[in-house]
């Protein structure tokens, strides 16, 4: 009785894990497949896309770059010492007569220096401030004997002059540069929605050629049996017979590519988004507003395109792409870099630097003394190097130097009419491309009509097999070139977006973070 009884307690367990067991694989299914909409899509890409990882790092290399350049122009604190520097050995000596000797010399000495600079970015020259000790213990001969020499403070100014002021260059050239870095991270960023668009579509198209080919093979296998029963009561060929299996076969052998390009493109999206699920891709369509959404569940491919269409002003891009895009400040940094190569090599043509100190000294054989009854220290230095024979060399820099500035500038002015032409010619795309996804739409719905008319129309015999064959080649290029369509428009936009940096839909900037993308 006892053992019917706790047979009949486990009777309910082992219906409960039969449940879990069987519908395990379908709870599996649903976890390992995840329907991505084209906006998701991209905000995955932007976050976790190993090409979004390498923009980043490039970003911050340029950051700290920046930071550098930076704490360059701020002043720095240094401490420098010797504890301790012994000497015992034999130097050689002269004597009043000429003569040398050998003296024997055993020394400890110490020695720590406290230094403030501060770069003088007008002049180009440094000032610092500088405070000093060294002691020394003298023994040997039986006798010992310590010293001490202060340097309480002196002020040094090292000063070039008719120099290049390479600070002052560097004050004009490095905030282009970290501003440079930040449109190129924000245009790496475009590019990588840019990249995440194409994976995307790729995917959804791929999964519409396998659905295009299971249709297409239902609709073979169907139109295989009824030729077969026309064949029966005599109203069609025996070619006709064939040519419905060789249609069966050849559907049958286009839906097997089909799905191995399918797996192959869901493999690329999901390697680029970095994520282990297998992704079911929503298709999107156009919004009033130009913005995403998602298809109707009437239609396959695409939601009903608008009645207003979303267009661009290429006047509007053109002026922002000048404010934002990286280009306009590589011109004008590339435009700088050129000038102050040219100054440095006018510059080298002769060299006269301004050296002078001005502070206090005291000796003493105890630290009080060393500090009491300071003398001046006053040095001044002026040094100048001119040269008188080089054979033209630093003439010749400096002809190389103007002949490159000139080049620099023939590129530049050339690019920047490429960089105009290429806004006009993506701008007038994306304005045309509206029409032609229109287009394309409408194309798609008559063709799938055209084709559910003639497989009606072979049922009866009214058309060939050949006319048939033609229908359905029709249909589904119209259903592959409305899903391109729809793809070059989000493509056209967001490689606009990637020149102008902003976002023409919402009407703002694109933008970021940057100090908390940094940390």
């Amino acid at each position: 009785m006892k053992h019917h009884s706790s047979s009949n307690s486990r009777h309910p367990l082992y219906i409960f894990l039969l449940l879990c067991f069987m519908l395990s694989p379908r709870v599996l299914e649903a976890e390992e497949t995840m329907r991505l909409t084209l906006a998701e899509c991209i905000t995955m890409a932007r976050r976790q896309s190993v090409d979004a990882a390498v923009a980043l790092g490039e970003l911050r290399s340029a950051y700290w770059h920046w930071r550098s350049y930076r704490a360059d122009l701020l002043p720095e604190v240094s401490f420098s010492a010797t504890v301790p520097s012994y000497n015992k050995r034999y130097t050689s000596y002269q004597q009043a007569d000429g003569g040398l000797s050998f003296v024997r010399n055993d020394y400890l000495g110490l020695s720590g220096s406290l230094y403030v600079s501060q770069k003088i970015w007008p002049t180009g020259g440094t000032l610092s401030v500088e405070s000093s000790l060294d002691f020394l213990h003298q023994s040997g001969g039986g006798a010992t004997a310590n010293q001490l020499m202060s340097l309480p403070v002196a002020i040094t100014l090292s000063q070039p002059i008719f120099g290049v002021n390479h600070m002052k260059w560097n004050r004009r050239i490095e905030p282009l540069r970290y501003r440079e870095a930040k449109a190129r991270f924000l245009t790496e960023t475009e590019q990588v929605a840019m990249q995440a668009i194409s994976l995307f579509f790729n995917l959804l198209l791929a999964g519409e050629q396998v659905r295009i080919a299971q249709q297409n093979l239902q609709t073979a296998e169907k139109l295989y049996e009824v030729a077969q029963a026309k064949r029966e009561m005599g109203t069609i060929s025996e070619n006709d017979v064939l040519q419905m299996r060789l249609n069966t076969l050849s559907a049958r052998s286009t839906l097997t590519d089909a799905e191995s390009s399918r797996q192959a493109r869901q493999f690329a999206l999901r390697s680029f988004l970095n994520v282990e699920s297998d992704i079911d891709p929503v298709t999107p369509s156009v919004s009033m507003s130009g913005g995403f959404s998602v298809a109707t569940p009437s239609d396959s491919v695409s939601g009903g395109f608008p009645a207003e269409t979303f267009r661009l002003d290429y006047e509007e891009v053109l002026r922002r792409a000048l404010e934002n895009n990286a280009f306009a400040t590589t011109m004008r940094r590339r435009q700088l870099e050129a000038d102050y190569s040219v100054a440095s090599a006018r510059a080298a043509r002769q060299s006269i630097n301004l050296y002078a100190q001005l502070g206090y000294t005291g000796t003493g054989d105890h630290l009080g003394g060393a500090y009491r009854d300071l003398l001046s220290k006053e040095v001044v230095q002026v040094g100048f190097s001119v040269p008188l024979l080089d054979w033209g060399k630093r003439k010749g820099q400096r002809r190389m130097a103007e002949s490159n500035r000139e080049i620099v500038q023939g590129q530049l002015r050339q690019q920047a009419q490429e960089f105009r032409q290429n806004i006009f010619v993506l701008t007038e795309q994306f304005n045309n491309q509206a029409e032609q996804l229109r287009i394309a739409c409408e194309a798609d719905t008559i063709a799938r009509r055209r084709y559910n008319t003639n497989v009606e129309t072979f049922k009866i015999g009214s058309i060939s097999t050949l006319e048939l064959s033609d229908a359905q080649t029709a249909k589904d290029e119209a259903r592959r070139a409305r899903i391109l369509q729809l793809f070059n428009y989000w493509y056209y936009y967001y490689q606009i977006r990637s020149i102008a940096l902003w976002d023409f839909m919402k009407g703002e900037e694109i933008n970021a973070d940057f100090e908390q993308l940094i940390k």
